[in-house]
């Protein structure tokens, strides 16, 4: 397994071209070789190949626009293939986090209708649609079980993987070992979000290392699991550590003290 970076942790470096090729510098610069991109600025996609080969990284893992996933399903790939990108991913399914419990089943079995076909196309090119979770899908069910099953029930292996997300499944009341163990096989990526929990019982995004997840309990599992790439994200920083540099190099640090490659 290789650990590299989600990029959305430095969204906030990538709004132009010359910031998010400069971000990429900086990500090498760290000792990483492998990145996921998303929520950067547009890009072509000739582009971040050249981008990504001057700096010696790979993006092996994207959060793409939905619309363009189902309805520019061979645009979409021949993008991906001209970075050298297998795994196209979802960040989320349209509506689960719009509150209106009672849609979620409706809003769920959408996504399956549309997206299993243009999954069905990735998967015949070589690819592989890519599904994220947040905590939302572990807090809502359908027909008594919660929406990741439903969802891992309605897509076959072949059609689509999991990028399993330690701190929301974590958040959404499940350990991350049960789930990896569960999804075995659809796993070739997965983010490393801890979760700190402040003696109010708050929780928040912290580097890895510094809150109550066991990565490496974890990471037995994910080689169990057959998972290639481990992105390190945090969606947001706190005064502990504000800067989402500074708070990469502390996960890499970490994780690098308990065996994981870089």
């Amino acid at each position: 397994m290789k650990v590299g970076v989600q990029m959305y942790t430095l969204r906030d470096y990538c709004k132009d071209l010359d910031s998010f090729s400069e971000t990429l510098k900086r990500i090498s610069e760290m000792g990483f070789s492998t990145v996921q991109v998303s929520g950067t600025c547009a890009y072509q996609a000739d582009w971040l190949r050249d981008r990504l080969k001057e700096n010696g990284l790979t993006c092996d893992l994207t959060h793409y626009n939905y619309d363009r996933i189902i309805n520019e399903t061979e645009a979409v790939i021949a993008e991906h293939k001209t970075f050298g990108c297998k795994y196209i991913g979802v960040g989320s399914l349209p509506g689960i986090f719009s509150g209106e419990k009672d849609k979620i089943p409706e809003y769920c079995a959408e996504f399956v209708k549309k997206a299993t076909p243009a999954a069905r196309k990735i998967a015949e090119s070589g690819c592989y649609f890519m599904y994220h979770n947040h905590d939302a899908e572990y807090k809502n069910s359908i027909n008594g079980e919660n929406c990741m099953k439903y969802l891992s029930d309605n897509f076959s292996p072949a059609e689509m993987g999991f990028t399993l997300d330690t701190y929301w499944v974590k958040s959404g009341g499940y350990e991350p070992v049960d789930e990896i163990k569960r999804l075995k096989g659809r796993l070739p990526c997965v983010h490393f979000k801890d979760m700190a929990v402040e003696p109010d019982g708050t929780k928040h995004f912290t580097w890895c290392g510094n809150g109550i997840l066991d990565f490496s309990s974890i990471g037995d599992a994910l080689k169990d699991a057959g998972t290639e790439y481990i992105f390190i994200e945090q969606d947001k920083t706190f005064r502990c550590e504000p800067d989402p540099f500074r708070c990469l190099e502390k996960s890499k640090k970490y994780l690098e003290s308990i065996g994981f490659d870089f």
